[in-house]
């Protein structure tokens, strides 16, 4: 009975870690996939309208910052997931 309930308490320490990393894989798949869009349709643009190369690459910078802070959220999470719960 012992046995038992030490493999299965050795399973749920091992499920926690696969929850953990696919925890941070998507969370890091979604903003990597934002960021090169954003980067994507910045250069689009500029190459259309050069004149407006300052306003749009602050644009840029902002929203780059925002989905960076998407992406560190979710690692944050997955970390809690690993060591805290």
């Amino acid at each position: 009975m012992l046995e038992m309930l030490a493999l299965l308490q050795s399973s749920s320490e091992g499920l926690k870690y696969v929850g953990t990393g696919i925890a941070a894989g998507t969370a890091v798949i979604g903003p990597g996939a934002g960021m090169g869009y954003l980067i994507g349709q910045t250069i689009a643009s500029i190459h259309r309208q050069p004149e407006a190369f300052e306003q749009t690459r602050t644009l840029m910078f902002l929203g780059i910052g925002l989905v960076e802070a998407f992406a560190l959220y979710g690692i944050v999470f997955a970390l809690l997931i690993a060591f805290v719960l």
